[in-house]
């Protein structure tokens, strides 16, 4: 074989590789998105998430059905006990919906398919390889369902109930790194 072949091959396998890695970062990206959930590294999934875009995603597609009219604030000359019963009920407003889904609990759960405060208790390590084999062969595993140089859409089945998915959208950032931007629920969750 001369030089210039050896040279050739090499480019070429650096190509393969490169291609290789590029197209399956995000998937990586979600491992890795799972696996801090689970052991709760909350400085790596910091870096994982853009939370104000999951928060935003979220948000609007939590939105619940606003009441036909508010009802008008009593007045101090027709309803004078009804005025001081709003001044001392809560002042804050309730907990937006939204936060439990971007805990770390809640994190761990939606990458495990399930629904925050609903998923079972992660099984213990096995003990044999055996054992380990068939644990990382047991599904539902995450699929991709759309792929693009810059957007990536990761889908988890819940276990048990494959007609319920949560989708996870991963952007690229750089050019190996890719953040979550957007979390899908379950039509019958939002």
């Amino acid at each position: 074989m001369t030089l210039q072949k050896r040279l050739w091959d090499l480019v070429v396998l650096a190509i393969v590789i490169f291609a290789a890695v590029f197209a399956t970062a995000p998937w990586f990206a979600f491992r890795a998105l799972k696996a801090a959930a689970q052991y709760e590294d909350v400085q790596a999934i910091a870096e994982l998430v853009d939370f104000p875009a999951v928060r935003g995603g979220l948000t609007a597609e939590l939105k619940e059905t606003p009441a036909a009219a508010p009802a008008e604030p009593p007045s101090i000359w027709r309803d004078p006990l009804g005025v001081f019963k709003r001044a001392m009920g809560p002042i804050a407003p309730p907990e937006p919906r939204v936060d439990r889904y971007l805990t770390v609990p809640g994190l761990a759960a939606l990458t495990r398919g399930y629904a925050p405060g609903a998923a079972p208790a992660v099984a213990s390590q096995p003990a044999s390889a055996f054992d380990k084999a068939k644990t990382a062969v047991a599904g539902p595993h995450p699929t991709i369902v759309y792929w693009d140089p810059n957007r990536v859409r990761i889908s988890v089945k819940r276990p048990g109930q494959p007609s319920k998915a949560t989708v996870f959208t991963f952007r690229r950032d750089e050019l190996f790194t890719w953040r979550l931007v957007h979390i899908r629920l379950p039509t019958d969750e939002r």
